[in-house]
């Protein structure tokens, strides 16, 4: 089925919201709503044992290869679709990608995203190429590119080979929730995806082919109980569709990018920040994925985590391009932190891999 996409992302239309600095302004007060929240670095400083946020070593490279992808999402925080096809990272800041990535034994995991990373031409090869320094790789998939196109349906097998950790979106077991966040046809090919995962082995007991489920709210709300959701999802998927996967993570709508849009729009901006703010919980701090994670956009830059990439908000180092990538330098900084953090430390905790506590 071909998806109907919901419109063009916010920097083709030429919007305010499509920029970080004018988002930042909007988090702070300063533009289109003049509500000022208490600010998060003294909320972290207050309440825990931190008097800034240090990172730890690096355990996750995360990479956003391109913002080229087939669907446009409602809430799309990377504000991504079929008009960003500039936007990719070339054979050259992959490879040097590769250089540092190798050079960091305390890398784990190579965490691929977009977009749909697996429009970027060089995306296998990239994969090849991580898979062969031993590394696991996670591939962030939205499913629909599977089915999308005759090009991308033997991306199964190609993953299965390769044994990549597929982390694929669905924002619910039913087609209505679904298509409403994503666009019309995208539960049916979402379906369909998963059954070719499934019959290459993924999501299958004692297979090694791990395949995980990421779910976040519709609206201007947090997330449910993640572990009561993945009990939910596997038995409608398996009712309704034979489906299997591994696990869900539940992961918070942060206030930037098209779901700030929505929440503006809506008029639920000032109260989903009341929100997060109310749902603070301090315990999640010390697991924040921006501790151990280097978040690397499709031009090269160096940023704490993928929030803070879309909001070009650049690591607070002399270091912030992998061409003078410098880990001792690095591992001095100070996490920059600002007021969309409040969405990583909600209730449970979120991350890129669901409730942190």
């Amino acid at each position: 089925m071909a998806i109907k996409q919901k419109g063009k992302s916010l920097k083709s239309r030429g919007e305010d919201l499509s920029s970080g600095f004018f988002q930042l302004n909007v988090l702070n007060g300063k533009e289109l709503s003049d509500m000022k929240f208490e600010r998060f670095s003294e909320k972290v400083k207050n309440t825990t044992s931190f008097e800034t946020l240090p990172p730890i070593a690096p355990e996750i490279f995360q990479i956003n290869i391109g913002k080229l992808c087939n669907q446009t999402c409602a809430h799309c925080h990377v504000d991504a679709g079929p008009d960003r096809k500039e936007e990719q990272m070339s054979r050259e800041n992959l490879e040097k990608c590769l250089e540092i990535i190798q050079s960091i034994p305390s890398i784990k995991t190579v965490d691929i995203t977009g977009g749909a990373p697996e429009m970027n031409v060089n995306f296998r090869w990239f994969v090849e190429q991580c898979s062969l320094l031993g590394k696991t790789v996670m591939d962030r998939c939205n499913l629909t590119i599977v089915v999308a196109n005759k090009k991308y349906h033997d991306l199964p097998e190609f993953f299965a080979q390769h044994k990549v950790h597929v982390v694929s979106s669905l924002p619910y077991y039913n087609q209505k929730r679904t298509d409403s966040q994503r666009g019309d046809g995208v539960y049916e090919d979402s379906i369909k995806a998963l059954k070719m995962l499934n019959d290459v082995g993924y999501g299958q007991e004692g297979s090694r082919l791990i395949l995980d489920l990421v779910y976040n709210p519709a609206g201007a709300f947090l997330p449910g109980d993640q572990k009561s959701l993945e009990t939910e999802f596997k038995r409608q998927l398996m009712r309704k569709h034979n489906i299997t996967f591994n696990q869900l993570y539940a992961i918070t709508n942060l206030p930037i990018s098209r779901f700030l849009d929505f929440l503006i729009q809506t008029g639920k901006y000032e109260d989903y920040m009341q929100t997060l703010i109310e749902a603070y919980n301090p315990s999640t701090v010390n697991g924040l994925m921006c501790r151990n994670t280097l978040s690397i956009s499709w031009d090269g830059f160096i940023y704490d985590c993928d929030f803070n990439q879309m909001l070009d908000l650049k690591v607070a180092s002399k270091t912030q391009h992998i061409s003078n990538f410098d880990l001792e330098q690095l591992m001095e900084r100070k996490i920059v932190l600002n007021q969309h953090c409040y969405g990583c430390t909600a209730g449970a905790g979120s991350s890129c891999g669901g409730e942190i506590t």
